[in-house]
């Protein structure tokens, strides 16, 4: 409570309980130490440094400004801009869909998961031994998948086909 005390009366006090004590009969109160103050800000050295960018700043504002008052309408004053062509996408999708409840819900799923996922890949990146041993099955797979399916030309055909068929499959075309 002494403290808070010494700490709210001067905005520049420090209080450090690891300072060595002066005599051992004081009674056991923090130490303070004072630091000075900083100048204030200048801000004129802002203005020094760049002058033409605030001149044009300030130029551009009054122009703004005159064009309000005026009712001119500028390139400068602000102006309704078209949505980009990916939201307008995205709205119109939105709009159809019919049940917008599940769709938020899978979607709010689908982030937590994501999010779960995350944690467990990055707990099991920090244990010891676990991340090289998964580099050494991945590798492994890789290599087997490889020497299985791309090596002859027969393989690499039906796997190509398996990947055509299964296109179709989740499209839902034949094409």
């Amino acid at each position: 409570m002494a403290s808070t005390s010494s700490l709210s009366s001067c905005s520049t006090t420090i209080v450090d309980r690891k300072a060595p004590r002066h005599s051992s009969s004081a009674p056991s109160s923090p130490q303070c130490v004072s630091l000075p103050s900083l100048p204030p800000p200048s801000t004129t050295s802002y203005q020094n440094h760049r002058p033409w960018k605030a001149t044009a700043y300030c130029r551009k504002v009054a122009r703004n400004v005159m064009a309000m008052a005026t009712g001119e309408a500028s390139t400068d004053v602000a102006t309704t801009t078209e949505p980009p062509e990916f939201l307008k996408t995205v709205q119109e999708t939105w709009e159809k869909i019919e049940d917008k409840y599940a769709v938020s819900t899978v979607a709010v799923a689908g982030v937590v998961a994501l999010w779960g996922s995350v944690g467990v890949v990055s707990a099991i990146d920090r244990l010891p031994l676990i991340p090289g041993v998964f580099e050494v099955v991945g590798i492994g797979y890789s290599g087997w998948f490889a020497y299985k399916n791309l090596l002859n030309k027969p393989d690499r055909e039906a796997l190509l086909q398996k990947i055509k068929d299964t296109y179709n499959e989740i499209i839902g075309s034949s094409g």
